[in-house]
């Protein structure tokens, strides 16, 4: 049994999670996934590993998987808990020292956005989240996502990310083919640029967790049964 540590995205909540957590547990593992300090105007980066560590405790085997902004904080879990492998679900990658404020430019985010929005019509970076985050998630289950949405201050956003490496531990990525928000191909480069992995995919859309749950945590768990036979 391993112990997966989920860990949600910008202004989101651990509820985030609930229906890959529920797959997990049927699957005999054990999930944490906290809410962040995202309503708290002076938490930072390290207040939010700090919520992260707290809720593990003392639980062993950790897979710790970071969605969206929560790639800034995953990495800080797992250079701080002993972690047989890290994950990024449609990720943000920070490099050393880099504020997230500062990430979409350096990674030419908005260029990109516009590119695929050429080609799909607008749909990428559309101004309406049902189109642009929860297109393929059930209507009444993007609304509840809504309506536990909370802000996302800007105290995290300014002060570089503090590692001056990535830590040492055995990273996968997850892209989803269908992210209206981080387009695919924009991922695929950074990912190269920045882990030098190969990322894996799945056909979804950027909260993939919510629409297809089953397929992700499959591929979750699929992580620790290749790392306990290499």
């Amino acid at each position: 049994m391993s112990t997966f540590v989920l860990i949600h995205g910008a202004g989101d909540v651990g509820w985030y999670w609930h229906l890959v957590e529920a797959e997990l547990r049927a699957l005999g593992h054990d999930v944490v996934a906290p809410d962040l300090p995202s309503e708290d105007d002076s938490a930072g980066l390290t207040e939010y590993a700090d919520t992260v560590v707290l809720a593990v405790g003392d639980r062993k085997r950790l897979v710790v998987v970071g969605h969206s902004f929560g790639g800034f904080t995953a990495p800080l879990v797992a250079n701080r808990l002993p972690t047989d492998v890290l994950v990024l679900v449609a990720g943000m990658v920070p490099s050393p020292g880099e504020a997230p404020g500062d990430w979409w430019e350096n990674t030419g985010y908005g260029a990109a956005v516009r590119e695929q929005a050429s080609r799909d019509g607008g749909l990428t970076g559309h101004d309406d989240p049902y189109v642009s985050f929860y297109h393929d998630v059930p209507r009444r289950l993007a609304e509840d996502a809504m309506s536990r949405s909370r802000g996302q201050p800007g105290a995290p956003m300014g002060a570089p990310w503090p590692l001056d490496k990535w830590p040492d531990v055995p990273t996968k990525y997850v892209v989803c083919t269908q992210d209206r928000f981080f387009p695919a191909d924009f991922l695929h480069r950074v990912v190269a640029e920045r882990l030098n992995v190969v990322p894996d995919e799945i056909a979804g859309s950027h909260c993939v967790a919510l629409s297809r749950p089953r397929e992700l945590a499959a591929i979750l768990a699929g992580y620790v049964a290749s790392d306990s036979g290499r």
